[in-house]
């Protein structure tokens, strides 16, 4: 694509070039790929300076413009570079260079959000599953879905793992993924659609059709600083959902929304489409009855605007009621029957690395969960409860460089809520990570529990869960909480490989033999 073509798609249109050829040179650029990660350049790359947390973009143009970038885009250069005779390459600079790459990468792509029906799925916790659960019940209709979450990507029957340890990925990756779709004959995308993602305008150029949310609670605080700010990213989605917007695809605009959520009231003013809310303790169009739940299975009663129909999942606990009927209601706006809602309900055996079951023979049942905010740990360990009939351990930790409030709060509901609990790392990163277990150990200790006692401080998360299974008796319970599906580990600068589930299996192997 003609790189003037390609920046004709900008909605704030640059006001010069910089270290450009006079005359009608630039014209004639060629524009063969985009890419902000300098080391992904090939000739004839755009190439996108971000500015980012540990580095930027700006620094690396030398190296791109060795690789073969035909020109650069990013913000202004300020003192990096002090005269234009000095760059390597012609030099676009633009205000915003994060939406600059979201309207780049949709144009190169060439806009296939305009040809999808597009569900996002936004909250704090379950967002995931929901999305899983969308996916699962518009394929059993007969519709042709694609799906991107932050634990797996979908399209038709095809799946694989997230290993970027991003929930929502960057904006190109994410107008890439939507073209793949398109081309392989996909109708239906369901994105989940993070905090970051909506602020960072990783979704942007997405044109969402329905808004989800499941719940918002205390996360991310780190980087949006007060939960006002957090909601308000949040929000984003469903700001995006223009009634007026018409694909020509027989799309009904949506906004579901959680009538139990605290986020219900904060984010109806910011819809413009149809709102259809779903509940289990209050009045709403898509609501739970007779709920029947055991250690297996989940049942209930949806109660539809115009019909009903009985649910059965293999999804357990309370949450996953709330996530099912988050997913109904979606299913419902788009028209499918309700026996189909059903049947795709019933299909979904799992989440990876949610409430997954690692059984290698042990007299004692092992969990492996993605919770790792306060409100997530206090629904897991509230359903484990009353399904262990021994002890209840948990071995979990709290991220680095995020954010630092919820890790005394978190100490705090484990000590309380489990019998046992051991502390370790969850990403440590750059942080001093026996700070971190200090702090969450301090939660612990305010709600009167003694380390030695009644938890232990092991940073190595191997040993950890290790100690923990030494402890395990026959009836008990354990939980390792916080990475659920997670391939790597970040420790320093290092992304280690890490898979708790592996790990689990190993530790157990190994205690088995032992005893």
């Amino acid at each position: 694509m003609r790189l003037t073509k390609l920046l004709a798609a900008l909605e704030e249109q640059p006001e010069r070039w910089q270290g450009v050829p006079a005359g009608g040179e630039r014209e004639q650029i060629e524009v063969s790929q985009l890419a902000y990660d300098s080391r992904k350049v090939t000739p004839g790359t755009l190439f996108i300076a971000v500015p980012g947390t540990h580095t930027d973009g700006r620094k690396y143009l030398a190296n791109a413009a060795q690789r073969g970038a035909v020109a650069a885009l990013g913000p202004a250069l300020d003192d990096l570079v002090p005269s234009d005779t000095q760059l390597p390459l012609p030099y676009i600079p633009v205000r915003n260079v994060l939406a600059a790459l979201a309207d780049l990468a949709s144009a190169f792509y060439g806009y296939p959000a305009q040809q999808l029906c597009t569900i996002g799925v936004t909250g704090t916790d379950g967002k995931t599953t929901t999305c899983n659960l969308i996916h699962t019940i518009l394929s059993e209709a007969g519709m042709h879905a694609g799906l991107m979450t932050t634990a797996n990507f979908k399209i038709h029957s095809e799946e694989w793992e997230n290993t970027t340890r991003q929930s929502t990925l960057e904006a190109l990756e994410v107008q890439q993924l939507l073209r793949r779709m398109l081309d392989k004959g996909v109708t239906y995308a369901v994105i989940e659609a993070t905090s970051h993602g909506l602020e960072l305008q990783r979704v942007r150029g997405c044109a969402f059709d329905v808004g989800v949310v499941t719940n918002i609670t205390h996360e991310h605080l780190d980087f949006h600083k007060t939960l006002e700010n957090y909601r308000r990213a949040k929000a984003r989605l469903f700001e995006m959902l223009d009634p007026q917007r018409d694909k020509g695809l027989g799309i009904r605009p949506a906004a579901i929304l959680n009538r139990d959520d605290a986020s219900y009231e904060v984010l109806k003013p910011y819809c413009r489409v149809p709102i259809l809310d779903y509940g289990i303790d209050s009045p709403a169009a898509v609501r739970a009855v007779d709920l029947q739940m055991d250690a297996q299975r989940t049942r209930f009663r949806a109660i539809l605007p115009n019909a009903e129909v009985a649910i059965e999942t293999q999804l357990v606990g309370r949450f996953n009621v709330s996530n099912c009927l988050a997913a109904i209601a979606t299913a419902y706006s788009q028209g499918v029957a309700p026996e189909m809602i059903a049947r795709g309900l019933a299909r979904v055996a799992g989440v990876t690395g949610r409430m997954e079951r690692i059984d290698e023979g042990q007299p004692f049942s092992v969990i492996v969960d993605y919770a790792h905010t306060p409100d997530s740990l206090t629904k897991v360990l509230a359903i484990l409860r009353p399904l262990t009939a021994g002890n209840l351990l948990v071995v979990f930790g709290s991220a680095g460089e995020r954010d630092v409030q919820k890790r005394p709060i978190m100490g705090e509901i484990a000590a309380q809520m489990a019998d046992f609990c051991v502390i370790t790392d969850e990403d440590p990163r750059e942080e001093d990570r026996v700070q971190i277990l200090r702090e969450i150990a301090r939660g612990c200790e305010a709600a009167g529990k003694r380390e030695g006692r009644d938890f232990l401080c092991i940073a190595d998360r191997t040993q950890a869960i290790a100690a923990a299974f030494a402890r395990a008796r026959a009836g008990d319970t354990i939980l390792l909480a916080g990475k659920g599906h997670e391939q790597s580990i970040i420790i320093g600068g290092e992304k280690i490989p890490w898979d708790d589930r592996r790990v689990a299996r190993e530790q157990l192997r190994l205690l088995l033999d032992y005893r």
